[in-house]
């Protein structure tokens, strides 16, 4: 492995799920025990969005509670130590990479930590609720959502993802079901760029035959493990 210099990770639902935040979407299609359509459409928020901003205050709750796991502990690691780019891209909306160590960190769906105001465009890091509605500090309007990307909405920073896995020696995805696009598409992007793929899920995922190697167990354990073996191997 001491040819890999540059790394594109993916993680997904299943790298928080053993710190205690539910995956996005069931087979039965409820987030929660809502309708995905519900919580997480710009229709959903146009309809109810008292409703929506209570789901989103509770799921923000919820990550402040949470805390990072052993996995993403060890992909601060690997940041830290690497000898060469680690571009962490995630699905996740929560904060524990950033609290696992890590700093170069994607959120392609949004943070739930976050609050995007409406009229004048701006970001800003949010803890608190949305849903009495607060002026933005920007602006001074009362037009915040919550700043996650729903469906119907465009990923973030899409352009610098596929451009970091065009210069990638190896593509790893961490805890995805690899049945969401874009990100389902990432593994065949990084076939064509001539990387090495890896996937460590707890179980094979759609697009498991597009890697090279799969292995499967909870992140918690897989995570730390190949993190202690491609450091091992990295040049000093």
């Amino acid at each position: 492995m001491s040819s890999i210099r540059n790394i594109v990770i993916l993680t997904g639902a299943g790298i928080s799920a053993e710190s205690g935040l539910k995956t996005f979407r069931a087979e039965d299609g409820l987030w929660e025990n809502h309708p995905v359509e519900q919580v997480a459409t710009p229709e959903g928020f146009a309809r109810d969005p008292d409703l929506v901003q209570r789901f989103y205050d509770e799921r923000r709750a919820n990550v402040l509670a949470a805390q990072p796991n052993a996995a993403h502990e060890s992909l601060g690691r690997l940041e830290a130590e690497f000898d060469g780019e680690v571009l962490l891209v995630t699905q996740n909306i929560d904060d524990l990479h950033e609290r696992g160590g890590a700093r170069n960190t994607l959120h392609m769906h949004g943070e739930v930590l976050s609050a995007w105001c409406r009229a004048c465009d701006v970001r800003h890091k949010w803890e608190g609720t949305l849903r009495d509605g607060p002026d933005c500090p920007a602006c001074g309007k009362a037009s915040m959502r919550p700043d996650i990307v729903w469906f119907g909405e465009m990923p973030y920073q899409m352009d610098r993802i596929f451009a970091a896995i065009a210069q990638a020696d190896l593509f790893v995805s961490i805890g995805t079901s690899g049945a969401v696009y874009p990100a389902a598409g990432f593994v065949q992007e990084a076939n064509r760029a001539g990387a090495r793929t890896l996937e460590l899920n707890l179980e094979r995922s759609a697009g498991s035959h597009f890697f090279d190697e799969t292995r499967l167990g909870p992140a918690s354990e897989l995570v730390p493990e190949w993190v202690e073996e491609l450091l091992a191997d990295s040049p000093t």
